[in-house]
């Protein structure tokens, strides 16, 4: 009998079909609910082909969702520290709060939160982040707009800060607001000698 699933081709094109299936899932069944059958059907591919490349769920999971972290940071370079700064929180704001980044964070953080695979996997998105958007600082230093002595990381982990805060405690409203307020305060931090190498 003929499967009504589309074929798709090897490597990259089932890397990237995979990677999409794996975060539709995650956004319409979550976590819990997540099986790697569901995703090869989606993709279009069988599962063993899903196998060959990722050893279990967590593993592919966890590709999926660094690949789509990373594809998601920005490299503003406007010339001034203060627009790049809103530029990446709000990008930060808007990638949480689309369905897959709202799956994301769920799966990060609430049910397979305690997994080691998850909490590697957590660990190093927000590494990737953080070394990602490092330039923008850098260039802030060269250019004179920040203190010589500012600390890339902690300046944009304070950026962050605001916006993890009402993502996964407050529950307010996550948007370019709130986006522009988490710049103004990192800079306002960065400015005041806050956010010096320790």
């Amino acid at each position: 009998m003929k499967s009504d699933r589309p074929v798709v081709g090897r490597g990259a094109k089932v890397r990237a079909a995979v990677h999409a299936a794996t975060l539709a899932e995650l956004v319409d069944k979550g976590y819990a609910a997540f099986s790697v059958d569901a995703v090869a059907q989606r993709a279009g591919v069988h599962k063993t082909t899903v196998y060959r490349r990722w050893k279990d769920r967590e593993s592919l999971i966890v590709d999926a969702v660094a690949e789509h972290m990373a594809m998601d940071i920005p490299d503003p370079d406007t010339g001034t520290v203060e627009a790049d700064l809103r530029a990446l929180a709000r990008s930060l704001a808007h990638s949480f709060t689309t369905p897959a980044g709202q799956a994301i964070l769920a799966a990060m953080f609430t049910g397979a939160a305690h997994l080691p695979e998850i909490a590697e996997a957590r660990r190093h998105v927000f590494h990737d982040r953080l070394r990602r958007a490092e330039p923008v600082v850098t260039r802030a230093v060269a250019r004179g707009e920040l203190p010589a002595g500012t600390d890339p990381a902690e300046l944009l982990k304070t950026l962050a800060a605001r916006i993890y805060l009402d993502l996964l405690i407050t529950g307010d409203p996550v948007d370019e607001a709130l986006a522009d307020k988490a710049a103004r305060i990192a800079l306002a931090a960065a400015h005041a000698g806050a956010l010096g190498h320790a």
